[in-house]
């Protein structure tokens, strides 16, 4: 006998990266109950990047937009009693809008990772475990109602109009390294130093293009810019601020390899099936680097966790982030350099994780 039809509500507004990770558990639940009704309240730039998706209702919400856009979104779902809203972000502005959202079931994180109040606007949690990916967390939201992941899809779709600017874009005569720069976060980003030499070594030593991507904000253009200074003999594609949500995917799955700190497109990347180099001082690639790139991924967390909060892996919060000034400075050059001789000598079968969720 087939279970009765769900409405459930997902409300994970953020960032980019962080949204990726939910689309496996969309995916799994379109396989084990297309019965339900599944609506996903989300940011607006994100809705962009997930138009399209398939078994979905996006109801975007804008954070400019404040309470104001809040009380928009609560009168048009007022009609609507969810059996399920899944909690699935932490900061007090998600807590807040979802508790103007009627629900049966409150569903949110374990007691390890709550924090800013959310224990406040649950009913029911998640099962405790221990410290995981995001993405393995993101995932377990489904259990409760009997949704489980083990293969990994993330339905990403990219329209042809997209596909033909990457095209337009792009040469075709190599390999193509993408280099995503900047993190939102300043205190994540690397060098522009480090990036204009690891630059002219993929173009030099293993003839690749190398593919400057980035959103259109004045840090990411300033940072293209000074690569683009130091390292004029690169021959460097610049499409930093020229693309869309859409036409970033685009150009993202057209790469042989991405270099990123912890950003979206790190992430989008390796959701693409695209082998990424992340770049971690500030964060913890355990729980944040490239799902299926982990391997590949120049990590000194542990360093820093050590020197700046005397603790070790193990005594670290799952939520730690360590964004002192300087602390990405602790990548060393040559050491991304080798990570991406070490990938490029690698066969294209082995340079990513498989596709399923570790457990």
């Amino acid at each position: 006998m087939n279970s009765p039809s769900l409405s459930v509500c997902i409300l994970r507004l953020s960032a980019l990266g962080d949204v990726s990770h939910v689309l496996p558990l969309v995916h799994a639940w379109r396989q084990q109950r297309p019965q339900d009704q599944l609506s996903w309240v989300l940011g607006a730039g994100e809705a962009q990047l997930l138009a399209g998706t398939e078994g979905v209702r996006l109801l975007p919400y804008r954070k400019r937009d404040g309470l104001a856009g809040m009380r928009a979104l609560w009168r048009s779902q007022r009609g609507q009693t969810f059996d399920a809203l899944l909690m699935m972000q932490l900061a007090l502005r998600a807590n807040v809008l979802g508790r103007g959202l009627r629900a049966r079931r409150r569903i949110g994180y374990d007691r390890l990772r709550s924090r800013e109040g959310h224990s406040l606007f649950i009913n029911e949690r998640i099962a405790d475990h221990g410290y995981s990916h995001v993405l393995e967390t993101l995932c377990r939201f489904g259990e409760p109602l009997g949704v489980r992941v083990d293969q990994l899809h993330w339905p990403l779709v990219i329209p042809d109009e997209a596909q033909a600017f990457a095209e337009s874009c792009l040469p075709a005569d190599a390999p193509l390294l993408g280099i995503s720069a900047c993190s939102s976060h300043a205190l994540r980003s690397w060098s522009p130093q480090g990036y204009a030499e690891l630059a002219r070594h993929a173009h030099k030593r293993h003839g690749m293009r190398v593919v400057l991507l980035g959103g259109r904000s004045d840090s990411e253009r300033q940072m293209a810019d000074a690569i683009l200074g130091l390292a004029p003999d690169a021959d460097c594609v610049d499409l930093v601020g020229k693309d869309t949500l859409k036409q970033m995917l685009a150009l993202l799955s057209r790469m042989s390899a991405v270099v990123s700190p912890d950003s979206g497109p790190a992430h989008l990347a390796s959701a693409l099936g695209v082998p990424v180099i992340g770049l971690h001082a500030a964060t913890d690639p355990r729980r944040s680097g490239p799902y299926r790139s982990l391997q590949w991924c120049v990590n000194r967390f542990p360093e820093v966790a050590r020197a700046k909060l005397g603790q070790e892996l193990e005594q670290v919060r799952w939520s730690t982030r360590i964004e002192y000034p300087g602390v990405m400075d602790l990548i060393e050059i040559d050491e991304v350099l080798a990570t991406l001789d070490r990938l490029l000598a690698t066969p294209a079968a082995e340079r990513l994780a498989p596709a399923r969720l570790r457990r």
